[in-house]
C-alpha cells in the first residue's frame, strides 16, 4: 500500500546507481521465497507518535489472495479524520512478481495502472478535476512500487544485509517511470511484541518517491515472514503501525 503509507518516504551515496541493471532486484532477478507468501487477512493499527505518546490515526487491512497465475494484494485504509476509505488493490504475477494491474482509489484522486507492453491506464486529480490518461514506455524491469514492502518480507533476510529494488512508481507531484527501493541496513534482534518476546530482521528502508528522505523500518517476524511492525521516520516525526494479533 505505498502510495499511502509509503508516501513512505539519507541520501544512499552514488555508488548504488553505477549498479548495472542486471543487479537490481527485478522480476528477472528475483531471490524472493515464494513459499512465504499465502492467502492471508491482517489488520494493523497506525499511530502518531508525539514525544512519549501513540495518537492512533487509523487502521489498515491488507488481504492477500494466492492463485496459480496471480496474486491480489487488496488494502484498505481507514483514517479517523477521513470520512472515505483508501483501497489500493495490486496484482503480480505468482511466478516472478511481474506487475500486471495496480489501482488506487482515495478522497484526493483515482489511479488506474495496466502493465503490460506500454503501462497504461488514468490518473485522476479530484482537487482540479483533471484527467490525465497514462501511456508510459519502459525498458528496464521492475516491481510495482507498491508490492515492494510485500516482497522485502521474502528475501533472504540475513545480518548486514542490503541491497537496491527496480521499482515504478506513478506519481505526477513526485516521480513517473522506473526509480529504486533501498534496503539499507538488516539486523536480527528480539523485541517484545504485545508482551512477547519475538525474534525478527529489522529491515530499513527508503526509496526515490521520497528522494530518499523517509526512512522506514520494518520488524519482520524471522519464522512467519509476518510484518508485525513498521516504524516511519520523515522529517523529524515519527509514525507507527502495528499489527493487531
Amino acid at each position: 500500500m505505498k502510495k499511502i503509507l509509503y508516501i513512505l518516504l539519507v541520501t544512499f551515496g552514488t555508488s548504488l546507481h553505477v549498479f548495472s541493471q542486471e543487479t537490481l532486484l527485478s522480476p528477472l532477478n528475483n531471490p524472493a521465497d515464494k513459499i512465504f507468501i499465502n492467502d492471508e487477512t491482517s489488520e494493523m493499527t497506525w499511530f502518531m507518535l508525539k514525544d512519549s505518546l501513540k495518537i492512533q490515526i487509523g487502521n489498515v487491512h491488507t488481504k492477500i489472495q494466492k492463485e496459480k497465475e496471480s496474486i491480489y494484494i487488496i488494502t484498505t485504509v481507514n483514517m479517523k479524520q477521513s470520512p472515505t476509505k483508501w483501497v489500493d488493490t495490486t496484482i503480480v504475477e505468482t511466478l516472478n512478481f511481474k506487475p500486471i494491474y495496480h489501482s488506487s482509489f482515495n478522497q484526493q484522486r483515482d489511479m488506474v495502472l495496466n502493465f503490460g507492453e506500454k503501462i497504461t491506464g488514468y490518473y485522476l486529480d479530484k482537487q482540479t478535476a483533471t484527467k490525465t490518461q497514462i501511456s508510459e514506455e519502459v525498458e528496464k524491469p521492475f516491481f510495482d512500487s507498491n508490492f515492494y514492502p510485500q516482497l522485502i518480507r521474502l528475501l533472504p533476510l540475513k545480518d548486514n544485509y542490503s541491497n537496491t529494488i527496480s521499482i515504478f512508481d506513478y506519481n505526477p507531484t513526485s516521480k513517473i517511470g522506473v526509480i529504486t527501493a533501498t534496503i539499507k541496513d538488516t539486523q536480527k534482534m528480539t523485541i517484545d511484541f504485545n508482551g512477547k518476546k519475538k525474534q525478527v530482521w529489522k529491515v530499513e528502508t527508503t526509496d526515490d518517491i521520497s528522494n530518499n528522505s523517509v526512512i522506514s523500518a520494518y520488524y519482520i517476524d524471522r519464522l512467519t515472514r509476518k510484518i508485525l511492525r513498521q516504524e516511519i521516520n520523515f522529517g523529524g516525526r515519527k509514525m507507527l503501525m502495528e499489527l493487531v494479533e
